[in-house]
């Protein structure tokens, strides 16, 4: 798993992308003494460009950014590749294996639904069934990181696949104040990123008060908010960049 991401890191992903499929069968399998490895890093192939990114803009976007090459938003490999096409096979592939990967969703280990949220959320959705397991395991999950997890998931996946009433049902999140402080957060950066309408006074107030430091480091949990750090963690990373793009930089190394 080390040399799989180590080749997603380093902008190799063609060749990363065929071992999808099998880690899906070791992720599934309940046996395997790797299994929390494989899914641990499922997901590492089907995402690119998307380390330090913390805009309302591209933050859970599948395809960001401007037209890099002839071949698509995602331009070319190291190898020569086109990135594109290397995240379009492991998202496929990750489709075809929703079926296997949805009953972990229910897992006994918090952070294998994390993970697994975290690659279905790649997968396409166009009937709605894995948002639809998103949604009944947020309706039983008593642990505020994963249900933020789901949350953010949900978004991304709408954001994919536009579904006015999950968006609807993302935003009453982030004002229901019987929530988590974890899950209002992970719904107001979700909400954020699924309309381009003006932040309202209330989300900021909301945010601000919720989003500490000490906060901030603990959500670093998610995958989703471990990308977006850039010398900062990532929730303050996201609410710097949406919210307050006015102030500096914390640092210019996304490597920080």
């Amino acid at each position: 798993m080390g040399v799989l991401i180590g080749m997603c890191a380093d902008d190799s992903r063609a060749a990363a992308a065929l071992a999808v499929p099998f880690l899906i069968r070791i992720a599934a399998d309940p046996h395997h003494r790797h299994r929390a490895d494989a899914l641990g890093g499922l997901a590492a192939p089907a995402r690119a460009r998307y380390f330090g990114v913390a805009s309302r803009d591209e933050l859970l976007l599948h395809r960001s950014g401007h037209q890099h090459d002839d071949y698509d938003d995602y331009g070319v490999e190291v190898t020569g590749y086109p990135a594109g096409w290397s995240v379009a096979a492991a998202r496929a592939a990750i489709t075809t294996g929703a079926p296997v990967l949805l009953p972990l969703l229910d897992s006994s280990d918090p952070t294998m639904r994390i993970d697994v949220s975290y690659a279905l959320a790649t997968a396409a959705d166009p009937a709605r069934t894995v948002r639809s397991a998103f949604a009944s395991r947020f309706a039983k999950e008593q642990d505020p990181m994963t249900r933020a997890a789901l949350v953010l998931a949900t978004a991304e996946s709408t954001r994919a696949h536009p579904h006015q009433p999950a968006t609807a049902w993302i935003r009453e999140l982030w004002q229901d104040r019987a929530q988590a402080p974890e899950v209002r957060l992970a719904a107001a950066i979700g909400w954020l990123c699924l309309t381009d309408e003006p932040a309202p006074d209330t989300l900021r107030a909301t945010v601000d008060t919720l989003a500490t430091e000490e906060r901030a480091r603990a959500m670093d949990a998610l995958p989703w908010m471990a990308a977006a750090g850039r010398g900062e963690p990532g929730l303050l990373h996201c609410v710097r960049r949406m919210l307050h793009p006015e102030e500096p930089a914390s640092s210019d190394d996304p490597w920080a």
